[in-house]
């Protein structure tokens, strides 16, 4: 899990790092570290996070080890089946 503060000193280069772990697809999913939710990257909910609260990860199976849920907007799916799964 990468935090997305750590990535680096300044916007500028916290976005290069950024961006160069993606092109290296060593990061294909992002997440709310407040609230424990993780989705896609290019997802509206995610966007509007403050860089204090971004998450990153390589793969889903480690922000489901990490103890995060998918998101409700954009992996829908996933949501559902772990919405009733959590009910049981």
């Amino acid at each position: 899990m990468y935090k997305h503060a750590d990535l680096g000193d300044s916007p500028f280069s916290r976005l290069r790092r950024l961006k160069t772990l993606i092109n290296k697809e060593e990061i294909l999913l992002g997440g709310n570290a407040n609230l424990k939710i993780y989705g896609t990257l290019d997802c509206k909910s995610g966007k509007r996070l403050k860089v204090k609260n971004k998450v990153f990860f390589r793969h889903e199976k480690e922000a489901i080890e990490e103890g995060y849920r998918p998101c409700g907007h954009c992996m829908r799916e996933k949501y559902k089946v772990w919405k009733t799964n959590r009910d049981i």
